[in-house]
């Protein structure tokens, strides 16, 4: 029995959900249902039960739950005595648009995070890691901005980007067959703006320039409607329901995905930076990184040619 294993075990018993638990915790599904498994045989009891349609914990699972908090609450308290870390200043991290959905609980026994409300473009959350106002960021960095900055990276998520579409089509798009939306306002933009021209110049994508801020949101939205052209959409508005009217529509050959970074400030001693960035990159996977069929700028830190010269 693994106290990690007990942290899955808890947080499927919170969700009662494998999906949302798997999700929750950043693993492959499949994985957190073998780790629950090899849980139940070490155990010698069932913990869940399980059929296609529910999952509720077992008298079993519902009698050793309690304990498994309390071992993993304590555990918690030991790590942060024995690293020295319960006196230790707050570890300040801010974000752009992604970020895990369990903050508190993946920084529990680690360190005190001070997640910073200032949500700013990704070029000038690295910057605030560079002159030390955040320990770390969650944002989209180049090599040359690591360079430059002197910082250190983690890949922490990917986003696939997908065409917004005013069209009847509904099915894939070629990537050539996109435009990407480039805003003059280099302050709010700097990223976005450099994503968008590298993948027209890869991919043939044709380049739309604009000077309202409509890369994003209502006035994108507008912009798609006028253009009437599959348009690239931003990461900022990954998530945002379309307007009626308007389709997603999967972009292919390739699909451009947009990687978001952990970054601290190269030769960080501080224990609590380093344990956290071991903790929020533990167990990501490649998210198919190394694929033909997607696309990455060529400066991506996360690239696969950069990771095969590591």
């Amino acid at each position: 029995m693994e106290l990690r294993q007990l942290r899955y075990f808890v947080t499927v018993a919170d969700e009662l959900n494998f999906g949302r638990a798997a999700e929750r915790l950043r693993i492959a599904g499949p994985s957190l249902s073998q780790q629950i498994k090899a849980l139940e045989r070490d155990l010698k009891v069932t913990l869940f039960d399980r059929d296609r349609r529910s999952v509720t914990l077992t008298s079993a699972g519902s009698a050793l739950l309690p304990g498994a908090r309390a071992l993993i609450a304590q555990a918690d308290e030991l790590r942060r005595q024995a690293s020295g870390l319960a006196v230790s200043d707050p570890v300040r991290i801010g974000c752009v648009q992604w970020c895990p959905t369990d903050w508190a609980e993946r920084a529990a026994g680690v360190a005190e995070l001070r997640v910073d409300t200032w949500v700013m473009p990704s070029h000038a959350q690295a910057a605030r890691v560079a002159d030390g106002n955040l320990d770390l960021a969650i944002c989209w960095v180049q090599n040359a901005d690591l360079q430059a900055m002197d910082l250190s990276a983690r890949l922490i998520g990917v986003d696939r980007l997908y065409a917004l579409d005013a069209g009847s089509g509904t099915g894939p798009i070629r990537a050539a067959d996109t435009t990407v939306l480039i805003d003059d306002d280099t302050t709010s933009w700097s990223s976005w703006n450099r994503y968008a021209e590298q993948f027209a110049a890869s991919t043939g994508a044709r380049v739309m320039r604009t000077d309202d801020g409509g890369v994003t949101g209502p006035t994108f939205f507008e912009h798609v409607r006028q253009l009437r052209r599959p348009m690239l959409n931003n990461p900022k508005g990954q998530d945002d329901t379309p307007p009626t009217g308007l389709t997603r529509r999967a972009v292919v050959d390739p699909s451009p995905l947009w990687t978001w970074s952990l970054v601290w400030r190269r030769g960080d001693t501080n224990p609590g930076v380093l344990a956290i960035v071991d903790e929020f990159t533990r167990d990501v996977g490649d998210f198919g990184l190394d694929s033909a069929a997607v696309w990455l700028p060529d400066d991506d830190p996360h690239h696969p040619r950069h990771q095969r010269g590591h």
